[in-house]
């Protein structure tokens, strides 16, 4: 199961209808990496620091390049970190990568930024897979998206129904995960405000020449 991957094909079907900031869902796939890679036994988290192990192909280009990519000297580096080193446009890059692969292809024209993009079905069993674990509301998936913006919280569920799955998102590893997820996705919302302050400051001065 390939939780980026399937991240990113939720948010370009939503993108349609719905305004994705590229920002936060590259730190959204950056954490889904983190526990694509923690299922591939690739790495293992000691406290917040990312820990790798032996590197093995998962099978999967965007993955491996993931992990040649963890930094392999003690002290290693905090999730936190990673997400914003591994972040940076990494979006783009899995919107390529599911075009190239045949999962969902180009529409005619297709010259628009993430947040209007349109696509149409390319390999329609793994985009039924994305959008049943988006829908079924799994929580992990649903966890990512929503520090993306795409979607809510998960609600818990009623008890002995979907016990297992939650519990995959209160252990430590994955806590910590996502703690680390939603600091980086408020420090971006506070540059982002800084910025605009800063602009608008600017624009203020030019108004009094």
């Amino acid at each position: 199961m390939n939780t980026a991957r399937d991240l990113a094909i939720v948010a370009l079907d939503l993108a349609q209808d719905h305004r994705v900031e590229q920002g936060e869902l590259s730190l959204a796939l950056a954490a889904a990496e983190v526990f694509d890679l923690l299922d591939a036994g690739a790495l293992t988290l000691a406290g917040d620091r990312i820990a790798p192990n032996a590197q093995a192909p998962t099978g999967d280009r965007l993955l491996d390049e993931a992990a040649t990519a963890l930094i392999r000297q003690e002290p290693y580096e905090s999730v936190e970190d990673w997400l914003w080193r591994r972040g940076r446009g990494l979006s783009a890059a899995y919107v390529e990568d599911v075009e190239q692969t045949g999962i969902m292809s180009k529409s005619r024209g297709f010259r628009l930024p993430l947040r209007t993009a349109r696509t149409v079905p390319g390999d329609p069993a793994a985009r039924q897979r994305a959008e049943q674990r988006w829908t079924s509301r799994e929580p992990l998936l649903a966890a990512l998206g929503a520090a993306a913006g795409i979607g809510t919280e998960p609600a818990a569920p009623d008890p002995g129904e979907g016990a297992a799955d939650t519990d995959t998102l209160t252990d430590d590893t994955s806590s910590a995960v996502l703690a680390a997820l939603g600091n980086a996705v408020m420090e971006l919302e506070a540059v982002r405000q800084r910025r605009a302050i800063e602009d608008a400051a600017f624009d203020n001065v030019w108004r009094g020449f």
